[in-house]
């Protein structure tokens, strides 16, 4: 991908509806009726928004199909019959996975400036787009900013400059020291308005001075319900935005088999999980419920962007605990010397919407705060659920995790995977996936791989296996840059941004399609997967091939370590391939915040 800085016209970014013009929230008028609904079915706002788009991800995917170069189909025929639904997951990692997701999103997009047009137009054709913790960051800015597309933001100048949140101004400490203050006062506003605050409300400041500086006052004002009235939302021009965290009590821990996953979509925060099934409308969190009804005033301007992206990423909130109490304002010193570290990560959602709201009692329901924390913390570091909820036929999962050596190792996976067999992964499905060891050893990890290639081989998960969708795995790996910095790196000169960007870029691509001149076909190959499964039509000779390539067959690895270095197509022994020589960025790993 060509990385060209490019002028700007005007950024067509919607005005901020926050009734205050700030960050606290401020009272509204009450709408009738209930704020909150039983987890059914998908919400009807959203349904309709998906309903509209249909027509226009059917379009880029038919141009999408015409173009990867698929042999013995016939596009418009199939297309005639079949809607296949495509869902984009990017996985927690910090910056990491902030910025080798960029390049992986700026692949599938037809705006990217580049020769290469490998994948470009998936995201046209994409239904949905989740992003949890640093995917977080990519999702909640790319879509509070008007799905601006990756050679935007990077043209642009003002987004994404990614200095130390701790130290953001560099050598300049009157800067520095203005904006604690300013942060301090915005969250202080939000406390003097009644509402509880937490370590996470200045971390999703301090995080919006490089994901939502398009804004006056660094988006201060800038609601995530505030994406349903962006121009590019309006026309149903891009996926559906969703943004994970989980619930946790304070000074507990969780585990995929156990934790609540939410849901923070521009309508609705809630979980389909058994532990709440139950939904809130977005626009109206920060109002006291009973059973889903006001107790008092309703309130907007509580789902700051911000916040939200910080709650998904709380992990982080740890950062702020070594920021030097010389020069903050008294408020945040006091609000970061209350926080115990154990619980430095939960985000604090007082008065907790979901008070009473389900006929069963449940620790949520009877809880007068809801604590939420980094989507990643139960070992999902990639927002597969929303996806399995929905019913998509195709998951982009990009993997950008910290496994082992900062690489992933199929963790995430496989949680998922295990997830399904416990009273919380009630009425889902997802593939069949091997261990750690045979995603690390038969090179799982290093190129792309197909899992549920066969929907006859899910009888034993599910009786609705065309439910189940195929899952399109893409772990970071090295090409062009060594991209597997430390997940708390928290400072990237633009040349490192820039370099980790092109990365994902050829993660997604294979190199620019140099690694296999099918690569496209293969992906339209699985894209069509399910469709044609439910069709009963067979599969081409070439799609054969492919997912002959690219499925995992079920084959276990048992034996010793392969070894630990990259060729073009796998771990090796061999040190010859990608190396401190040839890959830049080998030695740019980031020092660990939390000693």
């Amino acid at each position: 991908m060509y990385l060209i800085p490019q002028i700007l016209l005007l950024l067509q970014v919607v005005l901020a509806t926050s009734p205050t013009k700030g960050y606290a929230p401020g009272a509204v008028n009450c709408p009738g009726g209930s704020l909150t609904r039983a987890a059914t079915g998908i919400n009807t706002q959203e349904e309709n928004y998906i309903t509209n788009r249909n027509p226009i991800t059917k379009s880029a995917l038919g141009t999408f199909l015409s173009n990867a170069g698929l042999t013995d189909f016939n596009v418009a025929a199939f297309l005639g019959e079949a809607s296949p639904s495509i869902g984009l997951a990017f996985s927690g990692g910090g910056y990491r996975a902030m910025l080798t997701g960029a390049g992986e999103l700026a692949a599938l997009d037809s705006r990217t400036g580049s020769k290469d047009k490998t994948l470009a137009g998936i995201l046209q054709a994409s239904s949905y787009i989740a992003g949890l913790s640093g995917g977080s960051w990519l999702v909640g800015s790319v879509a509070s900013n008007n799905y601006l597309s990756i050679d935007q933001i990077l043209g642009n100048g003002n987004l994404w400059n990614i200095n130390s949140i701790l130290d953001y101004y560099g050598i300049n400490i009157i800067s520095d020291g203005l904006m604690w203050t300013e942060i301090a006062e915005q969250v202080n506003d939000k406390s003097k308005a009644g509402f509880e605050t937490s370590i996470t409300d200045p971390w999703g400041r301090a995080l919006s001075y490089q994901l939502l500086s398009n804004f006056n006052d660094k988006g201060d004002a800038v609601l995530w319900s505030d994406i349903t009235t962006n121009s590019a939302f309006t026309s149903f021009q891009m996926p559906f935005p969703i943004l994970i965290a989980d619930g946790r009590v304070a000074g507990t821990s969780i585990v995929s088999s156990n934790s609540t996953v939410f849901e923070l979509t521009p309508y609705e925060v809630g979980s389909w999980d058994p532990t709440l099934k139950s939904f809130v409308q977005t626009k109206y969190m920060g109002t006291a419920l009973d059973g889903g009804k006001p107790t008092g005033k309703c309130y907007n301007g509580y789902d700051n962007a911000g916040f939200f992206m910080g709650t998904s990423s709380s992990l982080f909130n740890e950062a702020l605990l070594s920021l030097s109490s010389s020069g903050l304002p008294s408020f945040l010193t006091k609000l970061i010397s209350s926080i115990a570290n154990s619980d430095a990560d939960v985000a604090d959602y007082k008065p907790n919407p979901f008070y009473k709201s389900t006929n069963q009692d449940t620790t949520i329901s009877k809880a007068s705060v809801l604590n939420l924390v980094d989507g990643g913390e139960d070992g999902q570091n990639i927002p597969i659920l929303p996806l399995l909820n929905r019913n998509v036929d195709v998951i982009f999962a990009h993997d950008n995790s910290d496994n082992i050596n900062n690489w992933p190792d199929g963790s995430s996976l496989i949680n998922t995977y295990e997830r399904q067999f416990t009273s919380q992964g009630q009425n889902i499905a997802f593939p069949y996936v091997p261990g750690q060891s045979t995603f690390r050893n038969l090179n799982l990890t290093s190129k792309p791989v197909f899992f549920g290639c066969d929907a006859q081989n899910l009888t034993s998960l599910t009786e609705n296996i065309y439910d189940v969708p195929l899952v399109v795995y893409l772990p970071n790996r090295p090409f062009t840059y060594w991209s597997n910095t430390s997940t708390y790196k928290l400072d990237y000169s633009n040349a490192a941004r820039n370099a980790m960007i092109q990365n994902g870029y050829e993660i997604s691509t294979r190199k620019n399609g140099t690694l296999d001149s099918e690569w496209a076909a293969c992906i339209g190959c699985a894209i069509i997967r399910r469709e044609q499964e439910r069709l009963g039509q067979t599969q081409s000779a070439q799609c054969q091939q492919c997912f002959k390539n690219y499925c995992w067959d079920g084959t276990i690895y048992q034996g010793p370590d392969l070894g630990d270095n990259y060729s073009d197509n796998g771990l090796t022994k061999s040190a010859t391939y990608y190396n401190s020589n040839n890959v830049a960025g080998f030695s740019d790993g980031g020092t660990d915040l939390f000693k």
